[in-house]
């Protein structure tokens, strides 16, 4: 166990690019290695390579098309995994045609309302269900028995915006991982929709953006995602009753949570349909990924050790934030992420929150700046002559796909990559200006072993990256009152898991 770096040569350091000139020549991504470090050189470029060059200032401003995120670095973190030969092929299988057929056909059953038909083969949520399960069991015969699809159902007694017993279906398809199938990834949207009355079961009410676009990327991900073979488990899933109060979603949690289901990561899709703003303004290469600091499942007990040690800015769910900016912020998906350090828009909520409640990690990804007008409205045109409803024609099937490259990108690493560390602790027992982390070695059979990450406590993204080698404790030479420590596992292939912010161990 030898301490690397020492607090010598780091006293003043206060951040990457001042602690690079300190600690030794910059990694190709640009960001500082201490000794040791086992960071691999970033040949991802970013994401003007795939979308087109980067605007200043284009239209929507800072925020113009393929424009960098207001705050972010113009270089990777130190985190960051540049795509695979094997990530780059499944990307390039995601096809916006198939997606537009998708959003085209849930529009088709003319409404799609929790409340309304569920018997009717041609309109209503249930003539959806069916068609959603039919898809999904068509993906499923290509997988050589891998996949699995089925329904998950319930009769919801009356309740906020359900007046009587109402049977809400979640579809669910399950490609069981070959090598860790007890780890378990989700991505969902939801099939119901609405109009501008959310108790109106009878009007079109089409959701092509809100949420037929996140249900297209969910099968798209199944459809190629099937004829693989993932190391841990991943849930392609559609739920109901969104509108109405996330009914489906909290459904689904709380069956993995009775089951203790390891759910390591969970992202919705919910609103990723288009790139154009209710003033015209165009972004279309970002999405939001939405992710809470202080966690909704925070005990007293877990509070009071936040508030003494920090850690507002890295719950499990702020880690899966940065892993999605780490393996899905670069060429291969054609887009950037920006992570916005909230768990839902004001006023507003989606299927991610019944997972946070149980203390699951879990992000919500929207498109970067909602048209109001087609979303949540009924079917119209007003005497101006402007159209309102949430109709197919106002979706952007390619931005969707490139959406769909950065969910599968997360999801398809993040089932290959080792698990999250478990049982990662900073010893506090003694009072000395060094650290010692310890953790609980995984069980991959792949596994070879740590790397220690650490950031000034100003620094939104990790910074520093030190192999610390197939151990579970490491010493390193610097004081953990000054910075934050993390811990993320490495396997044989190279990929690297979501970090471990440890706790304190007295």
């Amino acid at each position: 166990m030898s301490p690397s770096p020492t607090r010598r040569t780091v006293l003043t350091a206060t951040a990457a690019a001042g602690a690079a000139t300190t600690l030794g020549p910059a990694t190709p991504s640009g960001a500082a290695t201490t000794s040791g470090a086992a960071t691999e050189p970033n040949t991802a470029t970013p994401p003007e390579a795939a979308a087109g060059p980067a605007s200043p200032s284009g239209p929507g401003g800072p925020e113009g098309p393929g424009g960098t995120p207001p705050g972010s670095s113009p270089r990777p973190p130190a985190t960051a995994q540049p795509p695979t030969r094997e990530l780059r092929a499944l990307l390039r299988e995601i096809d916006p045609d198939r997606i537009e057929a998708t959003v085209r056909k849930l529009v088709s059953f003319g409404t799609r309302h929790t409340l309304s038909a569920q018997d009717d083969p041609r309109r209503g949520i249930g003539a959806a269900r069916d068609w959603l399960l039919a898809e999904l069991r068509s993906y499923a015969a290509a997988s050589g028995g891998r996949m699995t699809a089925e329904l998950q159902s319930y009769v919801q007694e009356p309740a906020s915006r359900i007046p009587t017993p109402t049977r809400i279906t979640n579809v669910l398809a399950t490609l069981r991982g070959s090598v860790t199938p007890e780890r378990v990834y989700v991505v969902s949207g939801h099939y119901d929709s609405r109009v501008t009355d959310v108790m109106d079961a009878t009007s079109d009410a089409p959701g092509a953006d809100d949420d037929a676009s996140g249900v297209a990327v969910v099968l798209e991900l199944a459809r190629v995602m099937a004829k693989r073979r993932p190391a841990s488990t991943i849930v392609f899933a559609v739920v109901a009753g969104e509108e109405q109060g996330l009914y489906g979603s909290a459904y689904m949690a709380q069956r993995f949570k009775a089951d203790g289901t390891d759910v390591q990561g969970m992202f919705t899709n919910d609103i990723i349909g288009s790139p154009t703003a209710d003033d015209g303004t165009r972004d279309p290469y970002r999405i939001r990924l939405f992710a809470e600091g202080v966690p909704s499942s925070e005990t007293p007990e877990q509070a009071a050790i936040r508030r003494s040690a920090g850690g507002e800015n890295d719950s499990a769910t702020r880690q899966l934030a940065r892993f999605v900016r780490d393996v899905a912020d670069n060429d291969a998906t054609g887009m950037h992420v920006r992570v916005i350090y909230r768990r839902d828009r004001y006023r507003r909520g989606g299927d991610h929150i019944p997972f946070l409640e149980r203390g699951y990690p879990a992000a919500r990804f929207t498109e970067p700046a909602e048209d109001f007008a087609h979303q949540h409205q009924d079917v119209r045109v007003d005497e101006t002559g402007k159209q309102y409803g949430d109709l197919p024609e106002f979706c952007d099937y390619d931005y969707i796909a490139r959406v769909a490259r950065v969910n599968a990108a997360t999801l398809w690493t993040l089932a290959q990559a080792p698990g999250t560390p478990k049982g990662a602790k900073i010893v506090t027992s003694t009072l000395t200006n060094s650290t010692q982390l310890v953790w609980t070695r995984g069980k991959e059979p792949d596994l070879t072993g740590y790397e220690i990450v650490w950031r000034e406590t100003t620094s939104p993204e990790w910074t520093h990256v030190i192999d610390a080698g197939d151990a579970t404790t490491h010493e390193v030479d610097l004081s953990k009152d000054n910075v934050f420590f993390g811990v993320r596992a490495v396997n044989r292939a190279g990929l690297r898991s979501p970090v471990a912010f440890p706790d304190p161990q007295a």
